[in-house]
């Protein structure tokens, strides 16, 4: 039986190789290299790895290992992501609700959950809006502040 190591570089392997767009396309070229992995498993190996998915430039996603170059172009890419879908940004106690243009809500959220913001605790979005909560004692100024510097070009 192939151990963790093994199944581990053979994931950042197969996504370099190949053109991945989901978990069940992943899991069958790993079972076609010998690995008996459930899905379960194969999410926590991908955020292990942190594997994040990347825009393929035709309207999809594909899965991508993020190295140091890599990760920052895969930050560009969650950057204008943002940007090409958010209309505003707002704050309640400990809420952040960005309202987005319609159908924009998933992409923004997925960009603000990969942008390696310490301040959030988790997103959930809408059709046109997305909400996050901000941990214990973090200001929506604060936050702010932190993802414009993340976001260059950010206006409220």
């Amino acid at each position: 039986m192939k151990d963790k190591n093994d199944r581990l570089k053979t994931i950042k392997k197969l996504i370099k190789a190949e053109r991945i767009e989901s978990q069940d396309a992943l899991l069958l070229h790993l079972q076609k290299e010998g690995f008996d992995v459930t899905q379960a498993t194969l999410s926590r190996d991908l955020k292990l790895l942190k594997v994040g998915k990347i825009s393929d430039g035709t309207g999809g996603y594909i899965y991508a290992v993020n190295t140091s170059d890599e990760g920052m172009e895969s930050e560009k890419i969650y950057v204008q992501d943002f940007l090409r879908g958010y209309i505003s940004i707002d704050f309640s106690g400990n809420m952040v609700v960005i309202k987005t243009l319609p159908g924009h809500a998933n992409t923004v959220c997925n960009a603000i959950d990969n942008l390696g913001l310490d301040d959030i605790l988790g997103t959930v979005a809408g059709e046109n809006c997305m909400f996050g909560v901000l941990k214990e004692g973090v200001k929506g100024s604060d936050f702010l502040e932190v993802l414009r510097e993340k976001i260059p070009g950010l206006e409220e």
